[in-house]
């Protein structure tokens, strides 16, 4: 039986604490300490929590629920879970005429992050989800998983070469085509809700979509602090990192698995069809969780010098990956490297 969704994309929580004396003045956090607005529920496939601390209650639950109102909104556009979302009339169709902006937007980032990764990420692999998918939903699946013949005829479909992007219109080009952003939309979700709770007024925020993004630091002044999951033993942290003004996004291939082994997963290579396990998790530091979410999808099927590059040349990146031998990588861009390997 196929898992609902991928475990990568945990609760979302938006935990947006203002600093009450800087927003509203001779009001301490002492004499303003309601309880929590919260909400829970599900979007973009996943299950979904959100929580503001704000001196007024009234002003928290507003912004609650503008949040949900944006994620909802993004999720027309972006949600595969939806079959009136506009990525899946995309997908049946080929074609989208007077795209959203968002979507145009979103879309254009994802191919500059295809070529900035050579590749290795493209929201063109939507076919080899579907046959993964439709292959061990079989009853007389072959743990071997799709023939040679049918990987290739996926592949024939897969390509970011074959997407293009503009204001008026979104095209598939190759027949069968279609597109996923499972691997960049709770990133983006992640900054619109950052943007939208920064335009309220809110100078200390940590919004978590499935990818974490900080809004300065926490109240006190000090920076977030975010777990970093253990691939290998669900609901613990291996690594903390501390993050002000930057976001955070990990990846693993244990996050989704096709077959009982875990040698077919959500990490699919879209240059050779298949799912390399080359390392146990990727995460990526970026100045957003767009490019946090895609890079971290990105280096998952990347050599370590190829990422090193990308790092080098990417203000304000740095990832954090564990390798299969459970040795703790850190790359940073060459003037800011500080010890490249340490042991887990």
């Amino acid at each position: 039986m196929m898992p609902r969704s991928l475990t990568r994309r945990r609760l979302i929580t938006i935990a947006a604490a203002a600093a009450a004396g800087s927003l509203w003045p001779g009001r301490s956090r002492a004499a303003a300490g309601p309880e929590p607005v919260r909400w829970q529920g599900a979007a973009l496939g996943a299950q979904v929590s959100i929580e503001i601390h704000h001196p007024d209650r009234a002003a928290a639950a507003r912004l609650v629920e503008r949040s949900i109102a944006e994620v909802r909104r993004l999720e027309r556009q972006f949600s595969l879970y939806q079959p009136d979302s506009a990525i899946c009339e995309l997908n049946r169709s080929g074609v989208l005429i007077a795209p959203d902006p968002d979507m145009v937007t979103l879309l254009q980032a994802s191919l500059g992050y295809a070529d900035l990764t050579g590749g290795a990420f493209d929201p063109t692999v939507q076919p080899l989800w579907r046959l993964y998918q439709q292959h061990f939903s079989s009853d007389r699946t072959d743990p071997a998983g799709p023939s040679s013949a049918w990987l290739e005829q996926a592949l024939e479909k897969v390509g970011y070469d074959g997407l293009r992007v503009t204001p008026d219109r979104i095209v598939l080009l190759k027949r069968g085509a279609a597109i996923t952003l499972n691997g960049i939309a709770q990133g983006y979700a992640t900054d619109r809700v950052v943007e939208l709770l920064r335009n309220a007024g809110l100078s200390t925020t940590l919004v978590d979509i499935g990818e974490v993004r900080a809004l300065g630091g926490r109240p006190d002044g000090t920076p977030w602090r975010v777990g970093l999951a253990d691939p290998d033993q669900p609901g613990r942290s291996g690594e903390i990192v501390e993050i002000a003004d930057r976001a955070v996004a990990t990846s693993a291939g244990a996050g989704f698995r096709f077959d009982p082994a875990g040698r077919f997963t959500h990490l699919l290579d879209p240059r050779t069809g298949r799912s390399p396990r080359s390392y146990n998790s990727v995460s990526v530091i970026a100045p957003t969780a767009t490019a946090a979410d895609a890079l971290s999808t990105g280096f998952s099927l990347m050599p370590l010098p190829m990422i090193q590059r990308i790092v080098d040349q990417s203000h304000g990146v740095e990832a954090r990956i564990l390798d299969l031998a459970g040795q703790r990588l850190h790359l940073q861009a060459a003037s800011g490297r500080r010890g490249h390997r340490s042991a887990s």
